[in-house]
């Protein structure tokens, strides 16, 4: 059945890119809402922003969803993934700027204040989108693919020419709240080089060593060092599970990212829902073990409801 929260919980953070801080607090829904942002810091037009892939506008740095008037809200791949980990169905999240607060670069804190709202069981059943047929994308030596299958499952593989990183790679499937020890404490990465230069342009203002993996050219600079050792690419899959939550639903499929970011996975999602042949949409009565007959519903219906 779909879930939402209990009660409402707030949360403050600085903006990883805008270094402002932030107020956020994530509000229970009612069913079939989905997951839907409010910008409280605009005024005179429309400040309601739907978490769906067709209002993604930037994938450059994080995922930012925006609206027909202009109204933004970015890096909401993080708490996109902690809701999806946590079978979180329908929220309002209300937010004073224009970022998700980044917290510890990692889908943790998210995690942390759900279970600390609560979780509620709604009348509904959860809709579901399975694949029905592989679709994939490419470019640039980067291969995102989506294929059937009865379950939630994420895997995938990075290289880097880094001492620290190298070539990882990692597979789960989305089940019996294994996200949370899998997956949710995995940090954001980044490094030196590309630091300054982001700064030198006016972003990353906010991060910092309480937010992010930083790594000069042979090491791993923050003083903890890595919560685990392929915390990278364990943090590359959190990412997807987090930009393919904006598909309006919980997917039931295979994701394989090979170099994957966040421009890769809108695009999968794209080329899914571009062809009606690829996908249909189950009620999903029992999360992803156990699947009804699939009911067939038009997507512009689907979608304007979630």
């Amino acid at each position: 059945m779909q879930q939402t929260l209990k009660s409402p919980v707030s949360a403050q953070g600085v903006g990883l890119h805008s270094g402002q801080q932030i107020s956020m607090t994530i509000r229970p829904a009612r069913e079939d809402n989905g997951i839907v942002f409010v910008r409280t810091d605009i005024l005179g037009h429309d400040n309601v922003i739907p978490a769906l892939w067709d209002h993604v506008v930037d994938t450059r740095l994080c995922t930012v969803i925006g609206n027909d008037s202009g109204a933004t809200v970015g890096t909401v791949e993080h708490l996109m993934a902690a809701l999806r980990g946590c079978g979180i169905d329908n929220a309002v999240v209300e937010l004073d700027g224009g970022e998700v607060p980044i917290m510890d670069g990692s889908a943790d804190p998210f995690v942390q204040m759900i279970d600390e709202a609560g979780i509620a069981a709604q009348g509904l059943p959860r809709r579901a989108i399975r694949v029905l047929r592989e679709v994939s994308v490419e470019q640039d030596g980067k291969v995102v693919r989506l294929s059937p299958s009865e379950s939630s499952v994420f895997s995938g593989a990075i290289d880097f020419n880094h001492p620290q990183i190298g070539r990882q790679s990692y597979e789960t499937q989305l089940m019996n709240g294994n996200f949370r020890h899998d997956i949710a404490n995995c940090r954001t990465f980044g490094f030196l080089h590309e630091v300054e230069w982001m700064r030198s342009q006016g972003l990353a203002l906010g991060g910092s060593l309480d937010n992010a993996i930083l790594l000069d050219k042979e090491s791993v600079v923050n003083p903890g060092g890595l919560r685990r050792e392929d915390e990278f690419i364990r943090h590359k899959l959190l990412d997807a599970i987090g930009d393919l939550y904006l598909a309006g639903g919980v997917i039931l499929g295979a994701y394989d990212g090979h170099k994957a970011g966040h421009a890769m996975n809108n695009a999968i999602l794209k080329a899914l829902f571009a062809d009606e042949r690829n996908w249909e949409i189950v009620d999903d009565f029992g999360g992803e073990s156990r699947v009804s007959a699939p009911v067939r519903v038009r997507a512009e219906k689907v979608l304007a409801t979630a």
